[in-house]
């Protein structure tokens, strides 16, 4: 998936990265002015709302740059943390923390950020913040109940709304753009001589407002890289970008009774079918996850055939080319589908009559093959499942 994902360095370095990124984040936050309290608190009273735009333009950005990524294949949404909610505490704990905000002239980012350039103010509001964590975590056995209630998950703002994420940002973006126009003359009511808005170049901002709503447009309108390489493939024109092999039964059989340590069996039917009909020595894959983050290592060994294994060939053939569109090599399908190697092999029902001079050596070989892959069967089965590592994901937040 490109650059952007979290196993191209060990978990120290990850903490080393976010140690200086931490301080790249306070000398910023330092720059922009988010030391002085004056300037934060500016966004309750009306007279400065740098905070304000601050937050919009780093949302915007942010959900832009999410989009074109995932978009472009760059970046695997699915391997983004995304913190639980619960609804009436994440209520309650914001407007302690918009009064703490008010009452204080900070939040914890830029108390510490000001304590660091030695402000006694943000340091007293640092160490307050040090011991509401400290009585917190002492009450919480009586507070557990409310913070465990009204859990919504990993919930996510265009899910709850019902709308595409491209959208949501369209939406995103207007209301920045909006809340930029309104907070500006709202700024200039209260306070006419020191305003920040006074300053802005009416044109230049206007450009930048359309640009971004141009930008946003463009996001929204944009198909996900999944959808983009499934209109492809369904294309009555398309050739395929690497060649995809079709393997009998008989060969397929082959290979797992020898166990190829070249060859791996990826079986993408639905749980039902897997458990009713297991195919031995097969992965699951669920056929609408072969493009996440968590199969690429899997999928990513030119040098290991993976043969992929569906209800009917054609679903396996479908599932290759989006594959192969992923830049993915050395694929194969099994011909006729599950159902042809049930018949073929395990049930061995097929009969080798057209097989020939050779009917009689394929029909042993069959029942080898039968009794062999049925005795896997069985002791995949006894065998304990080991859980499967749940893919690493991106934590973050400020």
């Amino acid at each position: 998936m490109g650059p952007l994902v979290p196993d191209l360095i060990s978990d120290e370095l990850n903490l080393v990265v976010a140690l200086v990124l931490g301080f790249l984040f306070g000398w910023v936050l330092e720059q922009a002015g988010f030391s002085s309290s004056r300037r934060l608190v500016g966004v309750f009273y009306g007279y400065d709302l740098t905070v304000l735009r601050v937050f919009f333009t780093a949302a915007v950005t942010a959900a832009l740059g999410v989009l074109l990524l995932a978009s472009a294949g760059l970046l695997d949404l699915r391997a983004v943390f995304v913190n639980p909610t619960w609804f009436w505490p994440a209520i309650a704990g914001g407007v302690l923390m918009g009064f703490g905000f008010l009452l204080g002239g900070y939040c914890p980012g830029t108390s510490f950020c000001g304590a660091a350039i030695g402000k006694i103010d943000a340091m007293v509001f640092s160490a307050g913040g040090l011991l509401g964590i400290f009585a917190y975590a002492e009450l919480f056995p009586r507070l557990q109940a409310f913070a465990d209630s009204t859990a919504l998950g990993p919930l996510q703002v265009p899910e709850w709304l019902g709308i595409s994420p491209g959208l949501f940002v369209l939406v995103l973006a207007a209301a920045a753009v909006l809340i930029f126009a309104v907070g500006g003359r709202i700024e200039r009511t209260i306070a006419p001589s020191t305003a920040p808005s006074i300053a802005f170049p009416a044109r230049r901002h206007a450009v930048a407002a359309a640009s971004l709503l141009t930008i946003a447009l463009f996001a929204a309108l944009l198909p996900g890289r999944t959808a983009r390489l499934e209109a492809k493939v369904k294309n009555e024109g398309y050739v395929p970008r690497h060649a995809v092999r079709s393997m009998t039964p008989d060969e397929l059989a082959f290979r797992l009774v020898d166990r190829d340590p070249r060859t791996r069996v990826f079986d993408l039917r639905d749980e039902a079918a897997r458990a009713a009909h297991p195919m031995p020595g097969a992965t699951p894959v669920p056929a609408a996850a072969i493009l996440e983050k968590q199969w690429q290592a899997e999928f990513g060994s030119r040098h290991v055939r993976k043969i992929l294994i569906a209800a009917t060939e054609d679903e396996a053939r479908f599932s290759a080319y989006l594959l192969g569109e992923a830049g993915y090599e050395n694929l194969a399908i099994l011909a006729g589908g599950y159902e042809s190697f049930e018949r073929t092999i395990l049930a061995n029902t097929a009969g080798a009559a057209d097989e020939g001079r050779y009917a009689p050596d394929v029909a042993r070989f069959r029942r080898q093959a039968q009794a062999t892959l049925l005795e896997r069967i069985r002791l995949e089965r006894e065998a304990p499942s080991a859980p499967r590592a749940a893919p690493k994901t991106v934590k973050g937040g400020c």
